[in-house]
């Protein structure tokens, strides 16, 4: 079982201290490491917080030895209540540029306070002193990371990393949403207006086009959480690429069936025609701004395929 704080001897106070300044630094050294490809600056930034560490941790080994001797007993955060669980960065892949930073000011504000309370407990003058520093030292640290970023993100390097965290973006959210929408735009398209077609029912026609969104959701959702982990191709969680994706798809469909619920049947069909309209436009306009497809092209190449979808929706309807 974890051991209360307030029970810890001086030495055992130490011996956590120095193991967790260990940690933090190869955290840090690991979160440099997986920001290196894509954020080089701020991975220079997080490897000086990591000298950081490591020289807050000499400091504590040179103190423990002058008062207890060579052996430091292997005590973890985890032996001691109080501490945060935190997951390992080796599992978070990819590294977002923002929840890094985010976790580097969590690590500083814990480890602030395990030193400003371990001062309070510790007796010894030597003790006190270096502990009450490094907690001042720690409540340095975001300034420190400021000034590491004043001094490595220059405008250059800001661009990049602009431009590396817009990358992130398209592969983890854009691409699979681009995807359910197109999927759900275009392939419900042929069961709605051949429902509609068929029966001259706006309330058939919503029904039918209602099964067929969700079903089309449910299934590229399914697809895309399941085509890669994205360790390799850094596209992201599989869990949130299929939500995103299955609910674009949905949204695609939703949107040109929502017009059957007008009892009207013509005024219906013409609505949503409208609806299709101006979401193939939508698609073409994301193509465009987000994948560099020229918007003529972009537009071209979806309004055929959607436009053939629709005939084959009406003609299998009219039949």
């Amino acid at each position: 079982m974890a051991k209360r704080f307030r029970d810890l001897s001086e030495r055992e106070i130490l011996a956590v201290a120095i193991s967790s300044e260990e940690d933090d630094a190869r955290i840090y050294g690991d979160v440099a490491e997986g920001l290196r490809a894509d954020f080089p600056a701020t991975a220079d930034m997080f490897r000086e917080m990591q000298q950081e560490e490591s020289d807050h941790r000499r400091r504590l080994t040179e103190l423990y030895r002058t008062r207890f001797g060579e052996h430091i007993p292997l005590i973890r955060r985890g032996d001691v209540k109080g501490f945060i669980s935190r997951k390992p960065v080796w599992l978070v892949r990819p590294l977002g540029i923002n929840a890094v930073r985010r976790l580097a000011e969590s690590m500083e504000l814990e480890t602030r306070r395990f030193y400003e309370q371990a001062a309070k407990q510790v007796s010894d003058a030597s003790t006190r002193t270096l502990l009450s520093d490094l907690a001042e030292a720690e409540r340095k640290h975001s300034d420190l990371a400021e000034s590491l970023e004043a001094k490595h993100l220059t405008p250059d390097a800001r661009a990049d990393e602009e431009k590396a965290r817009r990358r992130l973006f398209v592969l983890q959210v854009v691409q699979p949403g681009l995807a359910g929408l197109m999927d759900g735009s275009v392939s419900t398209l042929a069961p709605l207006f051949a429902a509609a077609f068929a029966t001259h029912q706006p309330t058939d026609a919503f029904r039918v086009g209602l099964a067929a969104s969700v079903g089309a959701g449910i299934s590229m959702g399914f697809a895309e959480a399941l085509s890669d982990d994205g360790s390799m191709t850094g596209r992201g969680k599989p869990l949130l690429r299929g939500i995103v994706c299955g609910l674009m798809t949905t949204a695609g469909g939703i949107g040109h069936t929502l017009p059957y619920l007008i009892p009207h049947f013509t005024t219906a069909t013409a609505v949503a025609v409208v609806v299709v309209a101006v979401e193939l436009l939508a698609i073409s306009y994301i193509r465009n701004h987000y994948m560099d497809t020229p918007f003529l092209s972009a537009a071209f190449q979806v309004i055929v395929g959607g436009v053939l979808v629709f005939l084959a929706g009406i003609l299998i309807g009219s039949a």
